[in-house]
């Protein structure tokens, strides 16, 4: 099984969002549909800028605590180094 770290967005430059899940796909619909109130429903956070996969939870979940614990230029730098035009990426891995 396969487990990501991903970052989601609002627009360009915006609010940021990172999380965890063992499948991305939905994870992101979810957002997408606001099924979940709270943090990404409130800021309307549905857009994927950017994910890892891992193969062990524990190092998603590692992964997810450091990005947490980053700097906001450098979750932008991770970001655009990767996706320059803030692309969302659902359209990718759907």
């Amino acid at each position: 099984m396969s487990y990501y770290t991903y970052i989601l967005f609002n627009q360009r430059n915006g609010t940021l969002y990172i999380g965890v899940t063992n499948h991305l796909v939905k994870r992101v619909y979810e957002h997408k549909q606001h099924i979940f109130k709270g943090f990404t429903d409130k800021y309307d956070i549905d857009k994927l800028a950017y994910y890892e996969i891992h193969d062990d939870i524990n190092e998603a979940i590692k992964r997810e605590k450091q990005l947490k614990a980053w700097k906001r230029s450098w979750k932008l730098e991770l970001i655009e180094s990767h996706n320059p035009d803030w692309k969302d990426l659902y359209d990718e891995i759907s």
